[in-house]
């Protein structure tokens, strides 16, 4: 028997997430904009104090700055297209564009795994081996590393949306969903897309193997700091460990409900699924620099300089004769 010959494919996809809402749709504009501009706004005040301040440009701060850069960034691929398809109600989406959104939402989660593996590697060498800290957490390898994992994300992520470029989209162009996602994307397609789901499950690998890497190294680092003795050093190694425990248990708990929403499609309705996987670009964002900021002394300290004089500058500059 022959196979379908597909000679038609879609060229724009139309993503419909929160539709069943009706009208009531574009009110889910404004919480989403509230948490968008809060995001963005305490991620660079953060990223801002670590460029600024010279004593925070340790390995350890330059890793925090790398995770307020992406929370800056995955939100800015998702949040201000959702926003406008809630007011206009236009919700489509070109088939390049579409693609280009898949690659950089997935690298971008890629990438977010992969600096608190760097951030864990840090604090294991910094208290496990301090001695050989300052030989092994360097320029040099740190650019080693950052390329190496850098190139890892980028073939596997770009593999994966190269396989979903090449599919036929027949049947249906329409997309439950604020976002492309892979999976979703894929679900759409005609013909036969195993090697797709090959690719989308090695892309899944790398946080998964990137938190093989976290586990290892945080239990490595709490055996040694509990049978180290008790100490104004000890008690630092806790609090530094436990604010980025923080950090990777809510940046991975949802990563994992947002990819098992649709692995488990009937058990939850269509909108709490979107919820949650548009929840995940938004939440980590939130939460990380808020986090930092009242954890972190060094981190608050220029905070609270900074939104001083911010506050304190028009009063001053009223006083100032000209």
């Amino acid at each position: 028997m022959e196979e379908p010959q597909w000679n038609f494919s879609h060229t724009e996809f139309f993503l419909i997430g929160f539709s069943s809402l009706g009208e009531h749709r574009r009110y889910l504009f404004l919480p989403f904009c509230v948490m968008f501009i809060f995001s963005t706004v305490c991620n660079t005040s953060l990223l801002y104090v670590i460029i600024r301040q010279r004593s925070l440009h340790a390995p350890m701060y330059v890793l925090i700055g790398s995770i307020a850069c992406v929370d800056i960034v995955a939100p800015l691929l998702v949040a201000p297209r959702m926003l406008f398809s809630f007011l206009s109600d236009r919700n489509e989406i070109s088939r390049a564009g579409c693609l280009l959104q898949m690659f950089l939402v997935h690298f971008t989660g890629s990438f977010q795994s992969t600096i608190l593996l760097g951030m864990a590697v840090d604090r294991y060498f910094a208290i496990i081996l301090p001695l050989r800290y300052n030989d092994v957490v360097n320029s040099e390898n740190i650019l080693r590393f950052t390329f190496v994992y850098v190139l890892r994300n980028t073939i596997i992520v770009s593999s994966m949306v190269i396989l979903v470029g090449r599919l036929t989209f027949c049947a249906s162009n329409v997309l439950y969903h604020c976002f492309c996602e892979h999976q979703l994307v894929v679900n759409l397609a005609c013909g036969d897309t195993t090697k797709n789901y090959i690719a989308g499950f090695v892309n899944f690998c790398i946080p998964t193997v990137d938190f093989l890497g976290l586990a290892y190294s945080y239990v490595a680092i709490f055996v040694v700091i509990f049978r180290s003795a008790a100490g104004e050093s000890r008690q630092k190694a806790i609090h530094t460990c436990g604010t980025h425990l923080i950090v990777i248990f809510i940046t991975y708990f949802s990563s994992m409900t947002a990819f098992l929403a649709y692995r488990v499609k009937h058990a939850i309705p269509a909108d709490y699924r979107v919820l949650i996987s548009c929840m995940y670009f938004l939440v980590p964002g939130c939460c990380n620099p808020v986090i930092y900021g009242i954890r972190t002394k060094e981190i608050r300290e220029q905070l609270i300089k900074l939104f001083h004089c911010t506050k304190i500058a028009p009063q001053y500059a009223k006083t100032v004769p000209l």
